[in-house]
């Protein structure tokens, strides 16, 4: 095959043009159907493009608000100034799948820095986090547990890949 700059490449080629996608999620996924799940869909991910995932250490501070605190921070110690921030908030605008898809069809022409999907932890996140954020995703009306929220995130980026290299899942 030959893409649109005339060099010839093979199918598997150009589905790696698209940019690497990082997660970054406050703690580990500790129940093994998490785990699972996950593996799974950062497995079927990687047809279409390079998946980082980053746990940070999940705080122990007493409070609700000093644990969002040290948590946010350490999200945003892994984030560079060029990279897209996506923050999954309540607060978030709403996204269908196809959405997603074009959103990430307008992040890979950005051309520059990594989008960067962050998942805080049970308490969510800080202002801070919240002024970083290029974009804010509400993943859901519904509340979810932050281990679920991020295999739901997996799985949506997996269908809004489908959807933008028309393979047959999203119906």
């Amino acid at each position: 095959t030959s893409c649109t700059l005339g060099v010839s490449t093979s199918f598997w080629e150009m589905v790696m043009i698209a940019k690497a996608l990082r997660l970054v999620c406050v703690g580990r996924l500790k129940l093994p159907c998490w785990k699972e799940a996950s593996d799974m869909y950062e497995k079927r991910l990687g047809r279409f493009r390079k998946l980082q995932i980053t746990e940070v250490k999940d705080a122990s501070a007493a409070s609700e608000r000093e644990r969002s605190r040290i948590e946010g921070e350490r999200l945003l110690e892994t984030v560079q100034a060029r990279d897209l921030v996506v923050v999954l908030d309540e607060r978030g605008k709403d996204m269908s799948s196809l959405d997603l898809a074009n959103f990430l069809d307008r992040a890979d022409a950005r051309g520059q820095g990594t989008t960067c999907f962050l998942v805080g932890g049970p308490f969510g996140h800080t202002d801070e986090v919240r002024k970083r954020a290029d974009f804010l995703w509400r993943l859901s009306a519904l509340t979810l547990p932050h281990e679920l929220a991020r295999v739901v995130l997996m799985e949506q980026l997996y269908r809004a890949e489908c959807l933008r290299n028309h393979v047959p899942y999203h119906h």
